[in-house]
């Protein structure tokens, strides 16, 4: 490894010292290092005059460190798909985003839209004329005995739109194909237009349940360009509010997977005790959501001594009713026979594809930035990690309680941790030149955020890998050989994110 390509999470690299490889060298160099335990953590392509620089950063999860990559390329390279199958869903993209041809690439067409864009023609009518997701190729199963079943992309209640199509025989599911891009809203071409005070809304309503753990990532990259540290105080309420975010969503997705399967108790009691976290949250920065409290340089606002009475005092209170709702789970022998076995996903097919989050843990595989890449606070906080052996909707379930347990453990922690101190430190101006990386481990599990300067220090790209880019095809891999009256378990034991994907 190179030093001047080497950097860790929430860190920045002058561009100039990132080397261009050739296309053959950076295929091989990535292969290499897959091959020695590392994964792709992004891959994306940005203009370079009148070819396209591909950048890869890639993690090394023993080691704690990240690695840049970039080459450049005109029309087309040799896919690494076929040799990196974790690849696949960036290199789709790439080809959808840029019309860079992938070759050799087994299954290639467009992850949100129905055609690839021609780069040499695009401008933005004509690639707006491309922004008609659900138009496509589906791959399809043939026999006599083979039905397919359509759903979506609109669903029953409030949830996003995404299209589902199973090829089935009889009730086994043999394959399911995922349609998204229903929520394409131009985030990342918005973003690259800043900074302005629209930039840290667009990050808080990227994917609306996540908005601590993607403006936390936004503000760590700012914070990188800019070369600043944010006081000590802002790191650790930072912290508690990702953690908070981590309990109303880990505690309302264990409601709803007793809602899928018709066990009203704990699905009642879960739904209440959401709301009970999202007030917590609110109490300290007025949005139950997260919102309009994290800032590059630190947070908006201070979080006051009664406040932090009174989270020490309803956290543990909070937790013992969840408690007695989860419990309800794990002794019914019932809600057990619907959870054990139903929508596996191997240790093998986890490592291989890329998996992050709660998905990879309950398979066995230790990923988490927390304790991986640790930053601010869970720098000098232990979070610990969690792992299950199944891989199934049970150690997917299971995940979420032992981490609901820990995140109260981890908040208690950090506010007895708080000492008097400034919260905000003011951001200069933006380094010229600057590729930073930064990584949080939010509740749905690793977001990556990549923020690049040109000449005069403004921000000339910026890319962003929610965890369910990671994660959605790990989801149609769950239901194969499952029955097709499994989908709705499976989907919500991932609760991926529609909008989180689309951008």
């Amino acid at each position: 490894m190179s030093a001047n390509t080497y950097l860790y999470n929430g860190q920045a690299l002058t561009l100039t010292d990132l080397p261009v490889s050739s296309t053959a060298e950076f295929r091989s160099e990535i292969i290499e290092h897959i091959n020695s335990g590392s994964r792709i953590v992004s891959f994306f392509g940005m203009p370079d005059k009148d070819e396209i620089a591909l950048i890869a950063v890639l993690a090394n999860d023993t080691q704690g460190n990240l690695e840049v990559l970039r080459t450049v390329v005109r029309d087309s390279y040799t896919s690494l798909t076929p040799e990196v199958p974790q690849a696949h869903w960036f290199e789709r993209e790439l080809a959808e985003q840029w019309g860079i041809h992938p070759e050799g690439h087994p299954w290639l067409k467009p992850i949100r839209f129905q055609q690839f864009i021609n780069r040499k023609h695009s401008n933005e009518n004509s690639e707006t004329a491309t922004i008609k997701p659900g138009v496509t190729d589906y791959f399809k199963v043939l026999g006599d005995e083979i039905h397919e079943v359509a759903v979506g992309p609109v669903h029953a209640g409030i949830i996003e739109p995404g299209h589902f199509r199973f090829q089935c025989q009889g009730e086994n599911v043999l394959h399911l194909e995922i349609e998204l891009g229903y929520q394409h809203r131009g985030i990342e071409s918005a973003l690259a237009k800043g900074l302005n005070q629209r930039t840290i809304h667009y990050m808080e309503t990227l994917a609306g349940d996540t908005s601590i753990g993607h403006s936390m990532a936004y503000a760590m990259n700012m914070e990188a360009l800019s070369g600043i540290v944010p006081p000590y105080r802002s790191q650790i309420i930072r912290a508690i509010a990702l953690e908070l975010e981590r309990l109303a969503n880990h505690t309302g997705d264990l409601g709803a997977l007793a809602n899928d399967i018709g066990f009203l108790p704990t699905a009642s009691f879960c739904g209440r005790l959401r709301g009970d976290f999202l007030n917590l949250t609110a109490q300290f920065c007025g949005n139950r959501f997260g919102r309009n409290l994290l800032y590059p340089g630190g947070i908006r606002r201070d979080i006051s001594e009664n406040t932090i009475s009174h989270l020490q005092k309803q956290l543990p209170i909070l937790l013992s009713s969840v408690n007695e709702a989860i419990n309800l789970l794990w002794e019914t022998p019932s809600v057990m026979a619907r959870f054990e076995n139903i929508g596996t996903i191997s240790h093998e097919d986890i490592i291989s594809l890329g998996i992050v989050g709660m998905p990879a843990r309950a398979g066995n595989v230790r990923r988490d930035v927390r304790c991986d890449y640790p930053w601010g606070a869970y720098m000098f906080l232990e979070s610990p990690t969690v792992t299950m052996q199944t891989g199934d909707v049970y150690a997917r379930a299971s995940i979420r309680w032992f981490e609901i347990q820990n995140s109260v453990a981890f908040i208690l922690k950090a506010l007895a941790a708080l000492t008097p101190g400034p919260v905000r430190e003011e951001l200069p101006p933006l380094g010229a030149d600057k590729l930073a990386v930064s990584m949080v481990e939010a509740w749905r599990g690793e977001i990556c955020h990549v923020a690049i300067t040109d000449s005069s220090g403004k921000l000339k790209h910026y890319k962003v890998t929610d965890p369910s880019f990671h994660n959605w095809f790990g989801l149609a891999l769950s239901l194969r050989n499952q029955q097709i009256s499994d989908f709705p378990l499976c989907n919500k034991s991932f609760n991926l994110s529609y909008c989180g994907h689309d951008l």
